[in-house]
């Protein structure tokens, strides 16, 4: 139970490195979270700058990505922690402490945590991902239908434990609920379409 509350908290605390706010801060002076959707994700950003989304984007995954390096690193012995790990990023990123808990939608962090515990199913999602935006147009939409998917395919591919599914399905779960607003806006039909045509 220790070694789960340390993982847990230096996953939790890298996970809440609030990436986007910052880059959009120290480049621009503004503040991300009063434009857009209000969020700190790399989407968002994304429509102050498309270089500072996409600087945004790889950090994110970065972060999610070094939760569970470092535990596979600390803890070797103990195989179900870096799934807990990557959990426990995304619920950083989304909920971050020095934000008044008041993040991102945890899509890129996600990605990032499980690529080293699940790559092949990873993969995979972000092929369904990107065939979606390029289709509809809608990252919310693509974000949502892939959170989905992923704790099927996690299934899928990676037999070796029930742990992973099990993050993967609390993960997913986290995803879909910060997504609820974008979901009434696509029925609704005011969910902004993406577009490369943004400074």
């Amino acid at each position: 139970m220790k070694d789960l509350l340390i993982a847990a908290l230096f996953s939790y605390l890298l996970g809440s490195i609030p990436f986007g706010f910052l880059l959009v801060k120290v480049s621009l002076g503004e503040d991300v979270r009063a434009s857009g959707s209000g969020n700190i994700g790399a989407t968002n950003v994304s429509r102050i700058s498309i270089v500072l989304g996409l600087i945004t984007l790889l950090l994110d995954a970065c972060k999610g990505a070094a939760a569970v390096f470092l535990a596979l690193l600390i803890f070797p012995a103990l195989s179900y922690l870096p799934a807990y790990a990557a959990f426990f990023a995304v619920l950083g990123h989304v909920f971050p402490v020095w934000l008044k808990f008041r993040g991102g939608k945890g899509v890129a962090t996600s990605l990032g945590a499980f690529l080293l515990l699940a790559p092949k199913s990873v993969l995979i999602v972000i092929g369904i991902f990107l065939l979606l935006v390029a289709l509809f147009r809608y990252i919310s939409l693509a974000s949502i239908i892939s959170a989905m998917l992923f704790p099927m395919l996690v299934w899928m591919f990676n037999a070796t434990g029930a742990v992973l599914v099990f993050a993967a399905v609390l993960t997913a779960a986290i995803v879909l609920l910060k997504h609820r607003a974008n979901l009434q806006r696509i029925t609704a039909g005011t969910e902004p379409r993406f577009s490369l045509k943004r400074g």
